[in-house]
C-alpha cells in the first residue's frame, strides 16, 4: 500500500513539474446531468463544512475582539456563514453608529474577510458579518461578502 501511495505521489509531482496544467490533463465531462450531480455533491459537502465550522467556532464564544466588540455567535444559513458581533456603543445612539461607522468599517471588514476567508469564498461559501448594539440588541449593519467582492483583493 505504501508503494502505491508513493507511486501516486511521484506521478503527481512529475505532473506538477510539466508545463501543462493538471486541469487540462484531467478529463472534464460536458454531460449536463453529471455536472448537475457534481454541483449538488459539492453543495452537500460545503453545507457539512459549514456545519462543522459552526460547531467548532461556537465552542469558543463569546470572544472579546477589542474594547468595543464581542463575537457572540455563528450560524449557518444555507451556504453562508453568518457571524454576529455585538458593539458596545457607549452613549452613542444606534443611528449615529450607522451613520458614522458603517462605511468606515465596511471597507476594512470586507478586505479582512476576503483575505482571511479566501478558501471558503472560493468554495462558494459566502460570509456575512452582522453587527448589533449591545445597548438595544438592534442590528446596526451587516456585511455580506461573496467571491465577487474580493476579486480586487485577490489580484496579486
Amino acid at each position: 500500500m505504501k508503494m502505491i501511495l508513493l507511486s501516486a505521489l511521484a506521478a503527481l509531482m512529475l505532473n506538477a513539474s510539466t508545463t501543462t496544467p493538471i486541469k487540462n490533463i484531467l478529463p472534464r465531462t460536458e454531460d449536463p446531468s453529471a455536472v448537475k450531480n457534481a454541483d449538488a455533491q459539492l453543495k452537500i459537502q460545503n453545507k457539512e463544512i459549514i456545519k462543522l465550522v459552526v460547531q467548532e467556532v461556537s465552542k469558543k464564544l463569546p470572544q472579546t475582539i477589542d474594547n468595543y466588540t464581542t463575537f457572540i455567535s455563528i450560524k449557518a444559513q444555507d451556504l453562508t456563514l453568518v457571524s454576529t458581533y455585538e458593539i458596545n456603543t457607549g452613549a452613542k445612539s444606534d443611528e449615529a453608529i450607522r451613520r458614522d461607522d458603517k462605511q468606515r468599517m465596511g471597507s476594512f471588514i470586507v478586505e479582512g474577510i476576503c483575505n482571511s476567508s479566501k478558501r471558503f469564498l472560493q468554495s462558494d461559501i459566502n460570509i456575512t458579518y452582522v453587527y448589533t448594539s449591545k445597548n438595544t440588541q438592534d442590528e446596526l449593519f451587516r456585511f455580506e461578502v461573496t467571491p465577487k467582492d474580493c476579486i480586487s483583493f485577490w489580484k496579486e
